[in-house]
């Protein structure tokens, strides 16, 4: 059997990992799980998957875990130091699916096992990308996308003829806003972002997706994993999401993996690699197929992707800015404290800004991600005091 790790088991890509794994219990024994402040689901995820170990990282809630877990022999820790401790758990594949920045000391953490670690979260690469790439590089651990599009790339993406690809193709729905104008974005809702007319994802992910920030993240994330030229990496409007992502040979041959909008598709793929395993979840029909449409992407209405070029030209400061600048931004929209169009007017701002280069060691990114998001949330205050005033 396969020993797993599940990091951030009660989100939605934990969930759907659960979901693989129940679908197959000769196949995979789980080692720890894990959760940000959701104890209830994190106590029925351990019980359920029969985790050995159990961790909540808000240390508060140990006492209500240790309650949730009475009379199991599930081994409880709690606290952000417990977290990386269970991603340092011996196991032969570490799900890594903490949402955000938080993610990156477990990813490292997991990274060191030299072991497998499935990625499922696009900012630790965003931001640490190189430090990342080297640490797997020199403790021998497989690196595998677990995000649909470079999952999709993953599949048909040969390695040993890299100089006879001309291009990597990301597609992107669209989210909710595709058809929108901008004075129709300019009054959308929390609510109606989080409604991606796809896909079933957490609460980031399709503020992301809506903003097309996920794509201009998947951008750089693409170009970090596949160690391929910005100006080969295109991003191509596909509504239906039924192509994933594609790569274009020299030949003219463009090789597209296809599935279901199911994020336990990609997940199956990856966690019994190089192993098929069957998936739970949706299959693709393509008798029910009437036509697949694609188009170019409008940076006038979505901007997000063309600062994504433009962060990994500036380099590495400028792409903590970025992702660190969005996070906070989403965070605040969310909370209705800005609108939607403000989203990437905050990251365009952080963005603008000169940024170092010389960021070399986990510390300095996670020092700069602290700076970074300081000064997006001073932006976003200065935003709502200037609305109040206004009004």
């Amino acid at each position: 059997m396969k020993t797993v790790s599940v990091l951030g088991v009660t989100g939605s890509i934990g969930q759907s990992t659960a979901d693989v794994i129940r679908a197959h219990p000769d196949k995979f024994d789980v080692q720890a799980v894990t959760a940000h402040t959701n104890v209830q689901k994190l106590a029925k995820m351990a019980i359920d998957l029969k985790a050995n170990c159990a961790v909540i990282a808000d240390e508060a809630l140990e006492k209500d875990l240790e309650k949730a877990l009475a009379g199991t022999d599930i081994q409880i820790m709690a606290g952000e130091v417990a977290v990386c401790n269970a991603a340092s758990m011996k196991a032969d594949l570490v799900m890594a699916a903490i949402v955000g920045m938080a993610g990156l000391k477990p990813l490292m953490k997991a990274i060191e096992q030299g072991t497998q670690v499935a990625i499922a979260n696009k900012e630790p690469l965003v931001s640490a990308g190189p430090i990342v790439l080297e640490a797997a590089q020199k403790s021998g651990t497989t690196l595998l996308p677990v995000d649909s599009e470079h999952n999709a790339i993953f599949q048909v993406f040969d390695a040993k003829q890299k100089e006879a690809i001309e291009k990597i193709i990301l597609t992107a729905s669209g989210g909710p806003f595709r058809t929108f104008s901008m004075q129709e974005m300019e009054s959308v809702t929390p609510e109606q972002a989080l409604a991606h007319p796809n896909w079933s994802m957490g609460d980031k992910i399709s503020i992301d997706s809506a903003t097309m920030m996920n794509k201009a993240l998947e951008v750089i994330e693409a170009a970090e994993l596949f160690q391929m030229a910005p100006e080969k990496i295109e991003v191509l409007v596909h509504p239906e999401s039924i192509i994933h992502s594609m790569v274009e040979y020299a030949d003219g041959s463009i090789l597209a993996q296809m599935g279901a909008a199911d994020m336990r598709t990609p997940i199956a793929n990856i966690l019994n690699w190089p192993e098929r395993v069957s998936t739970p979840g949706q299959k693709l029909d393509l008798k029910m197929l009437k036509r697949l449409n694609f188009e170019a992407l409008d940076d006038e209405r979505f901007p997000a992707v063309a600062m994504a070029y433009e962060a990994l030209d500036k380099g590495p400061g400028a792409r903590i800015a970025m992702n660190a600048a969005n996070e906070e931004a989403v965070q605040a929209f969310l909370e209705k404290e800005i609108g939607f169009l403000d989203i990437t007017a905050c990251v365009r701002h952080i963005l603008d800004a000169e940024h170092p280069q010389d960021i070399n060691t986990l510390e300095d990114v996670l020092a700069y991600d602290e700076k970074m998001r300081g000064a997006a949330k001073s932006y976003i205050l200065g935003k709502d005091n200037k609305e109040r005033k206004a009004s």
